[in-house]
């Protein structure tokens, strides 16, 4: 053992370069969707929007994803512009290709022409140094479908709250 590494562990635990950063999330979406099946696709961006993306200036909330041309293509995410970007700075509405394999994008082509389906984006986050992004195929909710979902939460935290105030006594 060379002297360089006799005091050397080995770390356990997660690998940080696999561990996901989040950026940003869309809650917005868990509310109003039923959601199906989830998919990981990389995103094609331009070097200020990575920039701005490390800064975490982003909001996926009036996102989507539109499978035009064989292609799957995200829009409506706001990504705002670089502060110090100067001529070379993107639009922050701009479309934005998804980075997907050929079957799930046929796939999920498929799935959203079916009545009621939709593609919305859950989460973005880098991976490994680059950013992915969450999408969902997922069913619009009824009216009472999103009042269901608000009952349950409050009964499940009253139940917590109880059983915290009968754990003091």
């Amino acid at each position: 053992m060379s002297k360089k590494n006799k005091g050397a562990k080995k770390k356990r635990g997660a690998d940080p370069k696999n561990e996901r950063v989040l950026i940003a999330n869309n809650r917005r979406a868990r509310y109003d969707y039923h959601i199906d099946e989830t998919y990981e696709a990389g995103i094609a961006l331009t070097g200020t929007e990575v920039k701005a993306l490390r800064a975490g200036r982003a909001s996926l909330t009036d996102g989507w994803v539109n499978i035009d041309g064989g292609e799957a293509w995200l829009e409506g995410v706001h990504i705002s512009e670089y502060s110090q970007g100067t001529w070379t700075n993107h639009a922050p509405r701009r479309r934005r290709k998804l980075l997907l394999h050929r079957e799930q994008i046929d796939k999920l082509a498929g799935k959203s022409r079916e009545k009621g389906y939709t593609i919305v984006p859950l989460q973005m986050y880098f991976l490994r140094g680059r950013a992915k992004v969450e999408i969902a195929l997922a069913r619009g909710k009824r009216e009472w479908d999103k009042r269901q979902a608000i009952r349950e939460r409050q009964d499940t935290l009253e139940a917590q709250r109880a059983m915290s105030l009968r754990d003091l006594a």
